[in-house]
């Protein structure tokens, strides 16, 4: 959960992309650095593999503001998506304070995305969490593809709970902020309540 220092002022809460191997998680991450101000970042970390994929997480602090006070340091991570890198999963997400979760936009990667959505609320319930009460987003990636399928199908399938969605293109910059934005919101709002 968000961790608060009070000598230096700063509510520090952590915030993990997750979703199925290559539907654009670290992508988000790169665009969010490349247009963010540098005094509002710290240095993006990634961990890939030579193929460009995620090997363990992609890491950026980011400044969003001030809350009562205290500045709000948002700690984005990726997660890998690929299935055998399941115990860094569960590892990244211990001490989550709000999930996005991305999904490919693809048809024929609908049956990823489903496995991811199960993997996610199974691994985030292992960590004590219930993903009906994280604050959590889903964003609908690669939405620019010829081949993506109609959003209303993707929301009946991955958001019968009608959590806050967008669609995106991660490459261009489309929703990338949207879906930050949303996210930060929610769980600045949880802030509130538990203070």
């Amino acid at each position: 959960m968000s961790f608060i220092n009070y000598s230096s002022r700063e509510i520090n809460c952590k915030i993990v992309y997750y979703g199925p191997g290559l539907c654009g998680k670290t992508t988000n991450l790169q665009y969010i650095y490349n247009k963010t101000n540098p005094d509002a970042k710290g240095k993006m970390i990634s961990l890939a593999t030579e193929t460009e994929r995620t090997l363990f997480f992609d890491f950026l602090p980011l400044s969003l503001g001030e809350i009562r006070g205290f500045k709000t340091r948002f700690h984005l991570y990726t997660v890998p998506g690929q299935v055998f890198y399941d115990a860094s999963r569960k590892l990244i997400l211990k001490g989550v304070d709000g999930v996005v979760f991305v999904a490919d936009s693809q048809i024929e990667r609908m049956e990823a995305n489903l496995e991811s959505l199960e993997n996610l609320r199974t691994n985030l319930s292992e960590q004590g969490y219930d993903l009906d009460k994280v604050p959590f987003v889903i964003q609908y990636n690669k939405r620019d593809l010829p081949n993506a399928a109609d959003v209303e199908e993707l929301k009946r399938l991955l958001n019968p709970r009608q959590v806050p969605d967008f669609e995106a293109s991660a490459t261009r910059g489309d929703g990338v902020f949207d879906t930050l934005k949303a996210i930060a919101k929610l769980v600045l709002v949880e802030l509130r309540k538990g203070g």
